[in-house]
């Protein structure tokens, strides 16, 4: 087994993004072209978590940013007066996308929409000859996951999906740790994610002045079923499905992405759930607490695989956030960034059984802790997953969570919204590439 030393060589080598230095942009073809960028939505996400990193890069590697398109006119004065001060620009301002792609004055576009608005944008944006910067989740339903991962594909365009764990050194490592074979085969993946958060995803301020006349509502409705002009289901979206699932999409999404990451698996084999709202009785329609249990492995062997099990409340943060992996021989805890022998197969409980003992070499993984406040601004995770989405607009080279990668959470995260509101065991036809909960195909 390597030495201490080697394994974090290796690591720092496994988790370093696309390196492309300014000096050798001029190897790629059209790369002294500056990079137009537009804002698609001017989010939250955004302003805290986009802008900086972008900032910090623009100038080395020629991009600019030049315009914004929001439904929302406050969030269009706001957002021109924010990104103007800070990027030095004068962006040029959009009511709604159809503009924005007419005026045929961007390159590339951050999106960071509500959540069931990310799949249907980024078809826009292709479509309209953009790459993006795609938020997850990149979709809630399968319609809108089938078709945004056809028409990436049929673009050719760079679509890199907000799962910023993918640049990260500790998590490469760890990849590299478990295909190396060392680690062992997966037998259970234990996940958290708790806060004790009332105002989490609440917006009572804005809602409380938010007007009909202010948004472009039937445009923010897209492709969901017609409902009357709600403030909170434009602002605090997050609460009510079919706008967002919640829990699945906003933070299980994150995590069940390293699993099909680490495991090569392209989806669950089964999924069931259990949970409700429990503490927040405010009008939401999605869980405030979530439990979630999936079965993976082989498609064509039921016989072998491993359970993950996901579980998440907002009204009690002991634990925080836990990525928890195990084999026969130890625990890799990405909490820590530590590989261990926890829980491994000791020499007297082996010995029993004529066999011997399975005891993983503890080794440290080089990295952070996992910034888990997705809008500080300071998440170094973000900040390289971003450079690297710039380095692939101008290498042309797949970025580190391509369009399959968003593919793979959303059918995840569905079939556990499915399982949740049908209480049904979901499973998921791979030919018809739909998701179905007692039988039946899940919608809303």
């Amino acid at each position: 087994m390597a030495s201490r030393r080697e394994f974090i060589i290796k690591s720092a080598m496994a988790g370093a993004t696309v390196g492309i230095s300014a000096k050798s942009y001029a190897r790629i073809l059209g790369s002294n072209d500056r990079v137009r960028v537009g804002c698609v939505g001017f989010s939250d996400r955004f302003r805290s978590s986009h802008v900086p990193p972008f900032k910090a890069l623009m100038k080395e590697m020629n991009f600019e940013m030049v315009a914004l398109s929001d439904i929302w006119n406050r969030r269009r004065e706001e957002g021109k007066a924010f990104i103007d001060k800070q990027l030095g620009s004068d962006v040029k301002v959009f009511n709604n996308n159809d503009e924005l792609y007419a005026s045929k004055m961007v390159d590339a576009v951050f999106i960071s929409t509500a959540d069931f608005q990310h799949a249907l944008h980024t078809i826009e944006a292709v479509k309209a000859g953009c790459d993006t910067y795609s938020e997850k989740p990149l979709a809630e339903t399968m319609e809108d996951n089938r078709a945004v991962l056809k028409a990436v594909r049929d673009s050719k365009k760079i679509v890199q999906i907000g799962s910023q764990r993918r640049s990260g050194p500790n998590y490469h490592a760890a990849a590299d740790y478990i295909k190396s074979g060392k680690f062992g085969p997966i037998v259970m993946v234990e996940l958290m994610w708790n806060v004790n958060q009332p105002g989490r995803w609440r917006r009572p301020e804005l809602v409380k002045n938010l007007k009909e006349s202010d948004v472009d509502w039937k445009r923010y409705l897209m492709n969901r079923p017609f409902e009357a002009f709600d403030p909170r289901k434009y602002l605090e979206y997050r609460l009510f499905w079919p706008y967002s699932s919640g829990i699945p999409g906003q933070w299980m999404s994150h995590q069940i992405d390293t699993v099909h990451w680490f495991s090569g698996l392209p989806h669950p084999r089964s999924v069931v759930a259990n949970g409700g709202i429990y503490q927040w009785k405010d009008g939401r329609k999605n869980a405030d607490t979530l439990t979630v249990v999936f079965d993976y492995g082989p498609l064509n062997d039921p016989t072998s695989g491993f359970q993950v099990q996901f579980t998440s409340r907002f009204s009690n943060a002991a634990g925080d956030t836990k990525e928890l992996y195990y084999s026969n021989g130890g625990m890799i805890n990405l909490d820590t960034n530590e590989i261990s022998s926890t829980g491994g197969l000791r020499e007297r409980e082996a010995a029993a059984m004529g066999m011997k003992a399975n005891l993983l070499q503890p080794l440290k993984l080089e990295g952070i802790k996992v910034e888990t406040d997705a809008n500080t601004g300071g998440d170094s995770l973000t900040f390289n997953h971003i450079k690297n989405w710039m380095e692939c607009v101008r290498s042309r080279k797949e970025p580190n969570a391509p369009i399959e990668a968003g593919y793979q959470h959303s059918i995840a995260t569905i079939m556990s919204n499915a399982a949740w509101r049908t209480g049904e065991r979901v499973t998921f036809d791979a030919k018809k590439q739909e998701v179905l909960a007692g039988g039946k195909v899940f919608k809303y």
